[in-house]
């Protein structure tokens, strides 16, 4: 016997990584179940992504965005809940709820902030190791500010320290293009917020945005409110692809309002002329002085150079998974997501924008008791919503509690985004967006294929029990 298997797990807490929303919420529940729980986030406050992007508004509204769980903690206090309908910016959501979420009593007493987490293994395990390994508690190494190292065990880890520091480069193929570390000093990677922090960077300036995603949009929008402000402010945008319906999106008959609002808003705006477009465009090059020549590619095979002043790269952006080295993991390879989720969530093969509530058995990993939660689980995957991560750590919780009844019970309803990528434009070549035909087959009344992996539920049998989606027929959509 060694001196590990004297340790009990049990009696141990459930480590969360990670004090967003969705780790706050994952906290209140195993507060709610009497679960010992330590917090820990790498920031000096809680929410340190969240108030990084505070000037953007959510597309989704306060009924979406408030944990049950956390809220019962802040019912507690004389916390004033905010008006449902409302749509919170990031500062709202971290002044109005998760700042007084963090102060409450219950979560104050396991919350360690400045403190990150820079690997998690099996107390005396190494990845290659498996002979009872299953009953060895979790290490969890923790570095603080002042460089200092600890270990912290744990009967449990469930990660939701996010994404958004980790940004995608500007190259397609992953990696940053010749030139672009040494640009640094002047890309912004995510939303920069051109109206007010970050204002004197840009006004004046010619700008060059790329990315078609949600970020994209909110940085054009506000960009052309900079113009009317700044009039010698130019806005380019180069994207990828050779459609923008996708990020246009459903307007009315998505079931976010301002969701919908958002693509109609900036479909008004490039329809006027607003914005100089370059689509099916890729940066292949940058090189500085005293502006920033980018060389982008046509599908012609031809370089077209762009003079710029400030590249502003809304990528996207990716899971760090560093710190789970000695963790084994079940990801997939394209989205590193969870594996079971992934055909769920994978634009190159999920069809509508809304996703099948899932919880603890699609996210749990192989080595028991961890699980990756919020929006990392989504790997490199867009369309987030904070509604999908509380349920996911709710289920998750619930199991780790042993109530696998509640841990099974997944109930959420999201909200649909009125797109499917099979009644977008169809686009061959690399440059397309995961469209696979040119006919709707999403909300429409004619029957679907059986093979069709997202626009029924044919698969989801398979899926809820840890199967593959079968594979799509050649003719199928999605």
């Amino acid at each position: 016997m060694t001196a590990h298997s004297k340790i009990v797990p049990a009696a141990l807490p459930v480590i969360v990584i990670g004090a967003g929303p969705v780790g706050l919420a994952a906290a209140a529940h195993l507060i709610a179940r009497n679960m010992p729980v330590k917090l820990l986030e790498a920031g000096d406050t809680v929410a340190a992504h969240v108030r990084d992007w505070g000037h953007v508004q959510l597309f989704s509204p306060w009924s979406y965005n408030i944990d049950k769980a956390a809220r019962a903690l802040l019912d507690k206090t004389n916390w004033q809940a905010p008006k449902r309908s409302a749509h919170p910016t990031g500062t709202e959501l971290y002044e109005q709820y998760l700042q007084p979420l963090a102060a409450t009593p219950e979560i104050a007493a396991v919350l360690d902030l400045n403190a990150r987490v820079t690997g998690v293994s099996r107390l005396g395990f190494d990845k290659m190791k498996s002979a009872g390994r299953e009953h060895a508690p979790y290490s969890v190494i923790v570095e603080t500010n002042d460089g200092q190292t600890r270990e912290q065990l744990a009967s449990a880890v469930i990660d939701t320290s996010g994404t958004w520091s980790q940004p995608n480069p500007i190259g397609t193929n992953g990696l940053p293009v010749p030139g672009e570390t040494a640009a640094t000093d002047v890309i912004a990677y995510g939303v920069p917020d051109v109206l007010d922090r970050d204002t004197a960077q840009y006004a004046g300036r010619r700008v060059l945005v790329i990315g078609a995603g949600h970020s994209a949009a909110n940085v054009l929008l506000d960009l052309a409110q900079l113009k009317q402000r700044a009039p010698g402010t130019e806005i380019i945008w180069a994207v990828r692809g050779a459609s923008l319906a996708r990020l246009f999106g459903g307007g009315a008959n998505d079931k976010l309002a301002a969701r919908g609002a958002l693509g109609q808003a900036l479909e008004r705006l490039v329809k006027a002329g607003g914005i100089d477009l370059h689509l099916h465009r890729t940066v292949t090059r940058i090189e500085t002085g005293d502006t920033l020549k980018v060389t982008l590619a046509t599908p012609g095979g031809d370089d077209q150079m762009l003079e710029v002043d400030r590249i502003i790269a809304a990528t996207g952006q990716q899971p760090d998974l560093t710190m789970l080295r000695e963790v084994r993991l079940d990801l997939d390879p394209a989205t590193e997501s969870p594996r079971v989720l992934a055909p769920m969530i994978d634009p190159n093969v999920h069809s509508c924008g809304t996703v099948r509530p899932h919880g603890h058995r699609e996210l749990a990993q192989p080595d028991t008791g961890f699980y990756i939660a919020g929006i990392k689980s989504y790997g490199r995957a867009p369309t987030f919503l904070l509604a999908t991560g509380y349920e996911q750590v709710r289920s998750i919780v619930a199991a780790l509690a042993g109530d696998m009844v509640a841990a099974d019970d997944i109930q959420l309803d999201l909200p649909e985004t009125g797109v499917c990528s099979t009644n977008l434009p169809k686009v061959t070549g690399a440059e397309g967006d995961g469209e696979r035909c040119g006919t709707s087959c999403c909300g429409t009344p004619e029957p679907v294929p059986a093979a069709t992996a997202c626009c029924s539920k044919a698969n989801d049998a398979n899926l809820k029990a840890g199967k593959p989606a079968q594979p799509v027929a050649a003719n199928a959509c999605c």
